[in-house]
């Protein structure tokens, strides 16, 4: 068998050249083993041939920044762009640094919006102002005259891109004027040729936008997450407002999809064509708003979320309601009579001792005619312990509340009260609650402000749309004391006790 000699030629084993040629192939058999160890091959030492472990390489210093510079002061704004509507104002600040630190971090100059008072009628609008700049004027080389009117097709918004009129061509004079709206009904205004949103704190490509609460650039903190899924059976239709005004899909009628302006922010109504509905509104309300669900088959579940600030009590669930339910309005025709749940026997006759007639009597929840014409004669508040007794016992809800708000809604007073201390509540009752007089005479009469004792019922009416506290005209509200707070403990012990089932 032959081997490979020194030069490649093959020799005899054991030939007069292969002692000249046993040190170059150990050579160059450690040249091969040194080969494959730097490919990542796992290869052991040739025999004989000791081992040598490579020292680790010794770590690397950081390699130390350059400093910064810092920016200086901002400077005061310039004047707006536009003498009218929408434009853009600027400032700029210095770099503060030496020739050998490196330059500061963001941009040196800074745009907000700044909106004037509206155009006068029949203004040009800013980019066609711009473009009629050019009317009659030579451009692409010719002698030809055109005149110019903004173009909205062009890739790039913030070109000032202007429309030949009468042909088929458009041009671009460079840039359009910074302040120029992005496009026909764009809320983004050009700066520097860039499209550029406003951020909620004015400053353009700020990016800062509203949290959940309404603070600009907040992190959701300043107020709580409401999610629930409502599985009743028992709602009736629409959208209304606290006053009875529908303002979706009320009276019998369809409501197209879009935006709707109530409650003092903007609704958002979509319609999927599953049929699905959705109800969107950024807020914050001023006033309630009742969703009302027509249901013609069993309920699939009503998915809903809200934010509260903190602090705020929460809406309870099943029966109660911080705020509840007012008056609806009919829907082509008269409801039927509503009856309360706990009616309230007939009131002895009284001697008036006025010559004024006192103001009609009318169901619960509806106005009377007393209130409507004003007829509202003397206020005649219940008291003396039989009266104290007798409403005590026959009331739904006895509690200390504080007055903190009151608005005539139709016909009738809503109060809004602050729950101070329950004394009696046949069902749930929350820190929170509109009570409502059927009347708008201030009958009785209660100030805002003032804690008062009050006895009241709870008013379901016969669709079972409404839920509510109801305090009459003639029923028990006194001026709230200490001495009023042992009466009613006192009285609490007179009631008849319920009989056992």
């Amino acid at each position: 068998m032959a081997g490979w000699g020194c030069r490649g030629a093959p020799v005899p084993r054991g030939g007069p050249h292969g002692a000249g040629c046993r040190r170059p192939w150990r050579l160059l058999l450690l040249a091969w083993l040194s080969l494959g160890c730097g490919v990542g091959t796992a290869q052991g030492p040739a025999l004989g041939t000791p081992t040598r472990v490579p020292k680790p390489p010794a770590p690397a210093r950081p390699r130390r920044q350059p400093a910064r510079g810092v920016w200086g002061p901002w400077g005061p704004w310039s004047s707006c762009s536009s003498s009218c509507g929408d434009g853009v104002a600027l400032r700029t600040r210095r770099c503060l640094r030496s020739a050998e630190e490196e330059p500061c971090p963001g941009d040196p100059r800074q745009y907000r919006l700044c909106q004037l008072q509206g155009c006068p009628g029949g203004s040009v609008p800013f980019r066609a102002m711009q473009c009629s700049l050019y009317d009659n004027k030579p451009v692409l080389g010719t002698p030809a005259r055109y005149r110019w009117v903004p173009f909205h097709g062009a890739p790039n918004l913030c070109d000032l891109n202007c429309l030949a009129v009468g042909h088929n061509f458009y041009y671009t004079f460079g840039r359009v004027l910074d302040g120029t709206r992005c496009g026909p009904g764009s809320p983004d205004l050009c700066v520097g040729g860039r499209c550029l949103s406003v951020g909620c704190d004015g400053i353009l490509g700020s990016g800062a936008r509203p949290d959940a609460c309404g603070q600009c650039g907040g992190d959701h903190d300043s107020c709580l997450f409401v999610h629930r899924l409502f599985q009743g059976a028992e709602p009736s239709s629409a959208l209304m407002t606290s006053d009875g005004r529908y303002v979706l899909n009320g009276d019998w009628s369809i409501a197209w999809p879009g935006p709707y302006e109530v409650a003092g922010t903007r609704l958002h109504y979509a319609r999927a064509p599953d049929g699905t509905e959705s109800l969107e509104a950024p807020g914050p309300t001023d006033e309630d708003l009742h969703v009302m669900v027509l249901l013609q088959e069993p309920n699939p579940g009503i998915e809903y979320e809200f934010w509260l600030p903190r602090g705020h009590p929460q809406p309870g669930r099943g029966d109660a309601s911080p705020l509840r339910q007012p008056q609806p309005r009919g829907a082509g025709s008269p409801p039927p009579q509503e009856p309360l749940v706990s009616p309230a026997p007939a009131p002895p006759p009284r001697p008036w001792g006025s010559a004024t007639a006192p103001p009609l009597r009318s169901p619960p929840g509806r106005s009377g005619a007393g209130a409507a014409t004003g007829r509202c004669g003397r206020c005649r508040p219940a008291k003396g312990r039989s009266q104290r007794i007798r409403h005590f016992c026959q009331s739904d809800f006895v509690f200390q509340g504080r007055i903190l708000a009151r608005r005539l809604v139709g016909q009738e007073t809503r109060y809004e009260v602050e729950v101070k201390t329950p004394y009696r509540h046949r069902f749930p009752l929350v820190p929170r609650e509109y009570v409502w007089v059927p009347n708008t005479c201030g009958c009785p009469p209660l100030r805002e402000g003032g804690q008062y004792l009050l006895m009241v019922r709870r008013h379901v009416n016969y669709e079972r749309t409404l839920n509510r506290l109801l305090l009459q005209d003639d029923g028990y509200a006194r001026p709230w004391t200490p001495r009023e707070d042992r009466l009613v403990r006192e009285a609490a012990r007179h009631c008849p006790q319920p009989r056992p089932p």
